[in-house]
């Protein structure tokens, strides 16, 4: 697939097929998303990789522990935020509403899917070591970019969740991942569901005059 078509193309996924993504398929696609660039090749990112009766057993133990602990996916905003950022906001809304589970409150549906990974088949979970300090996580960014458009090339469906960072330790004690390394955040993979509603939603982006500023 042509890059600019993917990048053009590619939106998160949060309806999968019931079907794993097979070991070489994913492979190949963290083999790829690793050719991101990194600050002097450092290549500081670690995956996890969780599937199948593993992925339900770590999903069950987020939706617990958020239960618990009430917590619920938001901007992490430090003050209120501008209008034009509550704006953007609201137009993910106003395109999901229509297509969510009946019944299903918008804030329910994203903090239980988040935790449950949409049900996608596989998690990855992105790690990077305490060593670093947060400038290496622009490497993340750069990296999860990488696997997000990959994927979609491949046919794959994925969304970032953000969330689970809030249960850093319950992850690394599940997955045996060291103490000396930090969530950065999860990406669920899988197989696109065509049917599902709630993957019609195309939110709008911000116009280029709103983001960019030119000097000459």
């Amino acid at each position: 697939m042509d890059t600019l078509k993917a990048i053009q193309e590619r939106r998160s996924t949060r309806g999968f097929l019931d079907r794993p993504v097979d070991r070489e398929t994913l492979e190949r696609l963290l083999s790829l998303a690793a050719q991101a660039p990194s600050a002097i090749n450092i290549q500081p990112w670690e995956f996890t990789v969780v599937s199948g009766e593993e992925r339900k057993r770590l999903s069950r133990l987020l939706v617990k522990r958020m239960r618990e602990r009430n917590i619920s996916c938001g901007p992490g905003a430090k003050r209120p935020l501008q209008e034009y950022f509550t704006d953007r906001q609201k137009g993910l809304l106003d395109c999901m509403l229509p297509n969510l589970p009946e019944g299903v409150s918008f804030q329910d549906f994203i903090n239980e899917g988040s935790c449950n990974f949409y049900e996608a088949p596989t998690a990855v979970i992105i790690t990077i070591d305490h060593v670093f300090s947060n400038a290496r996580l622009t490497d993340i960014g750069i990296v999860v970019g990488y696997l997000v458009l990959a994927a979609h090339a491949m046919g794959l469906g994925t969304c970032p969740i953000g969330l689970i960072t809030a249960f850093d330790d319950e992850i690394k004690e599940m997955l045996s991942i060291p103490d000396e390394k930090k969530v950065v955040i999860g990406i669920a993979v899988g197989h696109r569901d065509p049917d599902s509603k709630i993957n019609r939603p195309r939110s709008e982006r911000a116009q280029l005059s709103e983001l960019v500023r030119w000097r000459d």
